[in-house]
Formats: structure tokens, C-alpha cells, sequence
């Protein structure tokens, strides 16, 4: 084998090693990846159930409902459009109706149901997840001041 075919030999390698790795990195980040969502983007593109996303939008008011043991049901809604959501474990201290919340979990299969596995809320009297607000503000659902990080 000549020096040229040798060093072809190396770059070709090389090259398919990289590739390589990087699909295996793309691979693994598409399955930790959680899509951002607001209720009314579910009506414009449906999510497969079991696709793992991020619901926001602002805790509907008089949907709370407190089930059985730390079972707990509400509906998240951006003005337009109502998702209704439920959710087991401890909530947040500042979790409660009217407050900015996003959600993170699937759809369970064949229903409207959201079935969340983490809910994060607002830490202030002024505070709106970043996501929520920039998309609220721009459908002119809300008018508050800038989100706060």
C-alpha cells in the first residue's frame, strides 16, 4: 500500500468515525429532547401519544381538583385553546389558578388527557415562564411585564 492509498485509508476511517459518533450523539438527544408547546399549537400539530413534550401555558381558573391521595387534575390554557392535565406527586408551594405553569410528560393513547410527570411554577408575584410569556405576549394574551429569569 502506497503512502497516498494509506493516508486516504486514515482520512476515510476518520471521517466514518466521527459520523459515527456523531449520530450516536443525535440518536440519544433525540430521545431526551421535550418539545415546548402551548394548548393552541396541539390544535395546529398533533403529538403522537408517548411523545414526550413541555406544556405551558397559564393554570385555568376553577380547574384544580384535588383526587384521591396526591392526585391532582387542571386544566392549562393559553386564552384559546384548553388542555386538561393530570398529575401525581407534590406541587409547587406557588402552584394555583390563574399562574403561569409548564408541564412535562405524554398523552396518554387515544385520549385528550395530558398525564404530567413534572410541573414547574411561577417563584414571584411577577414571574412567567420565559416560554409562556414571549408566546403570550405575541398572540396579545398577556400583557404583563417582562418575563423574569
Amino acid at each position: 500500500m502506497s503512502r497516498k492509498q494509506k493516508r486516504l485509508a486514515v482520512i476515510l476511517g476518520g471521517t466514518g468515525f466521527i459520523m459515527a459518533a456523531v449520530l450516536l450523539i443525535l440518536l440519544g438527544f433525540s430521545q431526551s429532547i421535550a418539545y415546548f408547546y402551548m394548548p393552541s399549537d396541539l390544535q395546529k400539530t398533533p403529538v403522537t401519544p408517548g411523545t414526550r413534550i413541555r406544556l405551558g401555558g397559564l393554570v385555568a381558573e376553577g380547574s384544580v381538583h384535588r383526587g384521591n391521595g396526591s392526585t391532582v387534575t387542571f386544566a392549562v390554557t393559553d386564552g384559546k385553546e384548553t388542555v386538561p392535565v393530570t398529575y401525581t406527586g407534590i406541587l409547587p408551594d406557588l402552584f394555583r389558578e390563574g399562574q403561569g405553569v409548564v408541564t412535562e410528560g405524554v398523552f396518554g393513547p387515544g385520549d385528550r388527557l395530558f398525564q404530567a410527570d413534572t410541573v414547574l411554577a411561577k417563584h414571584d408575584e411577577k414571574y412567567m415562564p420565559k416560554e409562556v410569556a414571549e408566546r403570550m405576549k405575541k398572540d396579545g394574551i398577556w400583557k404583563g411585564e417582562g418575563a423574569q429569569p
